[in-house]
């Protein structure tokens, strides 16, 4: 069964050299159980509301086996929220997911799968140390992408939460399939 291995919201703000300024890219784990609200979790923010958030970003969701390979293939370990993902679960296909996918984690929250994450150039910089764009090259190249979702039913959550795919729209096009068009 699918299980949500962390809920993460943002540890610090941080300076970017971005446009912005300044970037929550910065998550850790909770500890026990969070709420989500439309917008996401409880104590999480965005700090570029441009590209990040509102009910189509809500949350971000990584797979642990993609972050395994990334482990790998970096030589190091990567905790959840390393990805500045708000969900690390494990044993969902994440990036073939089809938009449209309903999930319900933990017996009460519902979520949809909107769209891919586009990796940028303060994901780039937050990995450190790597050329900006080699790693948005790899990273979308590879095609472990993870998923944006949209709330469908608020409630909390935690980890250790089992996750349930209670639909998924089979004429509908996966997360890598709408990232590659």
């Amino acid at each position: 069964m699918p299980t949500l291995l962390a809920a993460c919201v943002v540890s610090a703000l941080r300076p970017d050299a971005g446009s912005v300024g300044i970037t929550a890219i910065d998550k850790h784990p909770t500890v026990g159980p969070i709420k989500v609200g439309r917008l996401g979790l409880y104590a999480d923010v965005q700090a570029d509301r441009k590209n990040h958030g509102g009910h189509d970003k809500a949350l971000y969701v990584y797979a642990q086996e993609d972050a395994e390979f990334w482990a790998a293939e970096l030589g190091r370990v990567l905790t959840p929220g390393w990805f500045g993902e708000n969900l690390r679960v494990s044993g969902l296909d994440v990036s073939n997911a089809r938009v449209g996918e309903r999930w319900r984690i933990g017996g009460t929250v519902e979520v949809e799968v909107t769209m891919p994450r586009s990796p940028c150039a303060t994901f780039a910089r937050w990995v450190g140390g790597a050329d900006e764009r080699g790693w948005v090259k790899c990273f979308a190249t590879e095609g472990r992408l993870g998923a944006y979702l949209r709330v469908i039913r608020t409630g909390p959550i935690a980890a250790g939460d089992e996750i349930e795919v209670l639909a998924s729209p089979a004429d509908a096009p996966t997360i890598l399939e709408v990232f590659r068009s």
